[in-house]
């Protein structure tokens, strides 16, 4: 084997296991959305669910950074200013999510969620002044025509999803936007450790003080629902950002959507829901237009490179 092609095995090696590890998150974090909606039906409410998840995730999460990223160093903040900012952003919309999550059922839930990447196109023109095309535009309609098919509901046995909880998951796929936007400015500064860790106390925070007003006693059954899906979320984000690491985003992006499939077969295995045709189809429109923008961001970052390369020096 010549030196070129074991560098491209080595490559490929490399992309596939940033593949695994991207579809190990969405595994994970399919897993952790199953156990904390299955926690609002025994009457956990979404601030507990802010609290619970990030107290239980959080060892894991540290254990992680002092282990892998560097130690301790690799916590300290080096913009406070803007991780606060990005903390009351992120849990206002993750208790967005939480609240839709006890609200709708979890494939409608997940797929609302999935929003988030048509909200990020829209802020990044408006905030980060990113010349946003007419590919990015019908991106941007093909997914909103997915929420409007996914509203649109069913009759009988299979009624749409609750306007007031589509509502709310809209607003928290929003903030979800808002925080990738955030992080495009934190990432230059700050380590990923550091981002994870504070926002996880963050959580830990305000949930705390949240817990007196909102909280109530739940029995061992309930709690180690809430540890599973704490657990769960902390491993499934260190799967996300390990495969960063490993594989462009443009190869491994369109794995997140395996998350739709596990709320489908949680959902019916746990919950004993099934979508409906509508949900199912409008999931199918939201994918694609994630997927049109992934591949579009390819084909422009191509572009880019050769216009590069082949400029006059």
């Amino acid at each position: 084997m010549t030196s070129t092609e074991g560098r491209r095995a080595d490559r490929e090696d490399t992309i596939a296991g940033g593949i695994a590890l991207r579809v190990a998150a969405a595994g994970l974090f399919s897993v952790m959305a199953a156990l904390l909606k299955l926690a609002t039906t025994h009457g956990v409410v979404a601030p507990e669910l802010v609290f619970w998840r990030a107290l239980f995730g959080l060892p894991v999460v540290v254990v992680w950074a002092l282990t892998t990223q560097g130690g301790i160093a690799s916590l300290k903040a080096q913009r406070p200013g803007v991780h606060v900012f990005r903390c009351v952003l992120g849990i206002s919309a993750l208790t967005c999510n939480f609240q839709a999550l006890s609200m709708l059922a979890l494939a409608d839930a997940t797929t609302i969620g999935f929003t988030a990447p048509i909200f990020a196109t829209l802020l990044s023109g408006l905030i980060l002044k990113e010349a946003v095309g007419r590919h990015r535009w019908a991106a941007v309609l093909i997914g909103f025509v997915g929420v409007a098919v996914v509203l649109h509901g069913g009759s009988g046995p299979h009624v749409g999803p609750s306007l007031v909880g589509v509502a709310v998951g809209l607003v928290g796929a929003l903030g979800t936007a808002g925080v990738t936007v955030t992080l495009r400015q934190l990432k230059d500064t700050e380590q990923v450790a550091a981002i994870v860790f504070w926002f996880f106390v963050a959580s830990i925070g305000v949930g705390a003080v949240l817990l007196p007003f909102f909280g109530s006693w739940h029995g061992p059954a309930v709690m180690a629902m809430l540890a599973g899906g704490g657990v769960a979320g902390g491993l499934a984000q260190i799967c996300m950002t390990a495969s960063l690491r490993q594989a462009p985003v443009a190869v491994i992006a369109p794995f997140d959507y395996l998350q739709i499939v596990g709320a489908v077969l949680f959902g019916w295995w746990l919950l004993s829901t099934t979508p409906t045709m509508n949900t199912l189809a409008g999931a199918a429109l939201i994918a694609a237009s994630g997927l049109y923008t992934v591949w579009r961001e390819r084909v422009r970052h191509k572009e880019r490179m050769i216009q590069s390369t082949s400029a006059p020096v």
